[in-house]
């Protein structure tokens, strides 16, 4: 069977369908990503203390709703009624925030956006794992993540496009927003039409849903292990704060970040192929490696060239890490739970990132610049070290 052939085989119709869903979805939100902090303190008059407000309880919102999302998918037996609804609130965000005259409009916005994710993520997920035999876990998640990142590489470019045509000095926010409900009110079709409900978990003789199984303890020690990284790293803005620290343009930084998504765009399918071949922790601790070499390399970057290398070389360890991760998960949890093991994994992982990043600006104000990535670095090795103990250990199969 040849490579390509190969890497065909498991993605399923609803696998194929929920990348195309995901892909138009983050073509619509990462077209707004750098948008819309402009938009607020340029048009609205809002403070930068706002700005921070928005996003903190958009992402805490976000990370506690993928629990209590995945409970209830598990509690009701059901994945795409979730799924539905989790991007329908998201599509319907966008007009909303086109038509806000102050901050707090933007605040409902976003708290909508990020309701619809939490509520989506986990169902989503566990129907991806429900819709492939176990053996191509790592390759549909890794498809997923390829579709997503596309998306999100796609989004920026289309809103730098719409920003060249408008008028010198007189850009239309709004117009950009509007547009941005195109692309996820496509995804939304797509969705109800072409995305079939998986094998419903178990339940009981009477047709109800049975009570999720308590988490394996298996599923604990790695969320637990998983976590040491978590704790290091720090959002993404850093990195992006280090590039405009050392002379890049709104634009230049926007394109390498859109480099470091099609980086990870184009390697996460085969990445996850290869997880499954190689194992899925092994393949992780490749990712781990990548990340602590980026960081390290961000913290001692005294030259403005080097970032877009770094760039580049830190879409290697998205493609080996959060697609994987789900995989990993899928493993440590059943049928009926693993919506719930997701929502509490990806929930606890999205708070630690809170976490996290109020520690690296901690890190940045009181001690330089590159402290929080020294620190990011040093929690990825650790971590990496202490799952691959783990792992051999306890000779876990996956």
């Amino acid at each position: 069977m040849s490579f390509f052939t190969d890497m065909r085989s498991g993605l399923t119709r609803n696998v194929t369908f929920l990348g195309v869903v995901s892909g138009l979805t983050d073509i619509s939100s990462e077209m707004l990503y750098p948008i819309v902090p402009v938009f607020l303190t340029s048009v609205l008059g809002a403070p930068m203390q706002i700005v921070g407000l928005i996003e903190g309880l958009a992402e805490a919102t976000a990370s506690l709703l993928k629990i209590a999302g995945g409970r209830l998918s598990d509690r009701a037996g059901e994945r795409k009624p979730f799924v539905i609804a989790g991007y329908s609130l998201s599509a319907v965000s966008k007009p909303v925030l086109a038509l806000a005259s102050t901050w707090h409009f933007v605040l409902f916005s976003r708290l909508m956006d990020r309701v619809g994710k939490g509520v989506r993520t986990s169902a989503r997920d566990a129907l991806i794992a429900g819709s492939v035999d176990k053996e191509h876990w790592g390759k549909a998640f890794g498809f997923h993540r390829a579709m997503d990142t596309a998306g999100a590489a796609l989004g920026p470019l289309a809103a730098l496009a719409m920003l060249h045509f408008m008028p010198p000095g007189r850009p239309d926010y709004r117009l950009i927003f509007m547009a941005a409900f195109v692309p996820a009110l496509l995804g939304v079709f797509v969705l109800l039409y072409f995305v079939r409900e998986a094998a419903s978990p178990a339940v009981t003789s009477g047709g109800v849903p049975a009570p999720a199984a308590p988490m394996a303890r298996d599923f604990k020690v790695f969320v637990f292990l998983y976590a040491i990284f978590a704790v290091g790293n720090s959002s993404d803005v850093f990195l992006i704060m280090k590039a405009r620290n050392m002379g890049f343009t709104l634009t230049h930084v926007i394109l390498a970040y859109t480099g470091y998504n099609m980086v990870y765009a184009l390697l996460a399918a085969p990445a996850g192929w290869l997880s499954d071949r190689l194992g899925k922790i092994r393949t992780m601790a490749f990712g781990f490696l990548v990340f602590a070499a980026v960081y390290v390399g961000f913290a001692l970057a005294d030259k403005a060239w080097m970032v877009w290398p770094l760039f580049a070389l830190y879409g290697f360890y998205g493609a080996f890490n959060e697609g994987i991760t789900k995989a990993v998960v899928s493993h440590l949890s059943t049928a009926g739970n693993r919506a719930s093991a997701m929502g509490y994994f990806q929930g606890a992982m999205g708070l630690l990132a809170f976490f996290a990043s109020a520690i690296a600006g901690l890190l940045w104000d009181r001690l330089s610049p590159a402290a929080p990535f020294a620190a990011g670095a040093a929690c990825a090795f650790v971590s990496m070290c202490a799952l691959l103990v783990w792992t051999s250990k306890r000779k876990l199969a996956f």
